[in-house]
């Protein structure tokens, strides 16, 4: 006759070889985390995505408008307002699966020298909903004197040579997280780009045809 005590050592050994409940213990805690890992990752791959596609788009829009030059061979290239607006037609097609148009802005400034020496913002245009100003300057700002600096962050500014100008770009963009906007929300992804203009062109200023794209 076993006794109760005998009977208790042979459910514990039997549970000590059975493991089966032990794994799924554990498991039962170790998905949770896992999956947590697994979709942070993901977050910060497509937040880490979007930085480069922003620097790119910033680069791009640069770069073009640093290549209009319309015109004939009697003038100086001139930029007009329509250049303008197939630069940032190029930008909307490029940035299309981010929703730039309705969470970003492109501001596109046309930095020169002024008649006294100096820097000025000869003329600015923008694209995109979202409402955010230029970190360096409004158009027209600088236009006598030599207080502006130029545009770039502080003691690293960027400046332009007489008879030239510099195609300068500020990329705004409100990244929204894909599964963890409770915890992060909105990330602003911002980027600057600047090429100096390809070849010679008429400074004065953006002339029509064209829809203005102003930055108001």
């Amino acid at each position: 006759m076993t006794t109760f005590s005998s009977r208790m050592r042979v459910t514990a050994r039997h549970f000590a070889r059975n493991v089966r409940g032990a794994v799924m213990l554990e498991m039962a805690f170790a998905i949770p985390f896992l999956v947590l890992v697994g979709f942070g990752g993901l977050e910060i791959a497509n937040l880490t995505l979007a930085h480069t596609r922003v620097s790119q788009l910033g680069l791009n829009t640069a770069d073009n408008a640093a290549r209009i030059a319309a015109g004939s061979n009697l003038a100086q290239p001139e930029v007009r307002e329509v250049d303008i607006n197939e630069v940032f037609a190029g930008a909307e097609r490029q940035a299309a699966s981010l929703n730039f148009e309705n969470n970003g802005r492109i501001i596109l400034s046309s930095l020169q020298r002024n008649d006294d020496g100096g820097q000025t913002i000869k003329w600015q245009r923008c694209f995109g909903n979202l409402e955010v100003d230029s970190d360096y300057g409004v158009e027209g700002i600088g236009a006598t004197g030599t207080d502006f600096p130029g545009m770039g962050p502080e003691g690293r500014e960027v400046t332009a040579v007489a008879g030239t100008a510099i195609m300068f770009v500020e990329v705004t963009y409100e990244y929204e997280p894909l599964l963890f906007g409770a915890w992060l929300g909105p990330q602003t992804i911002r980027s600057t780009a600047a090429y100096n203009i390809r070849e010679a062109r008429d400074l004065s200023g953006v002339k029509s045809p064209g829809d203005r794209a102003d930055c108001d």
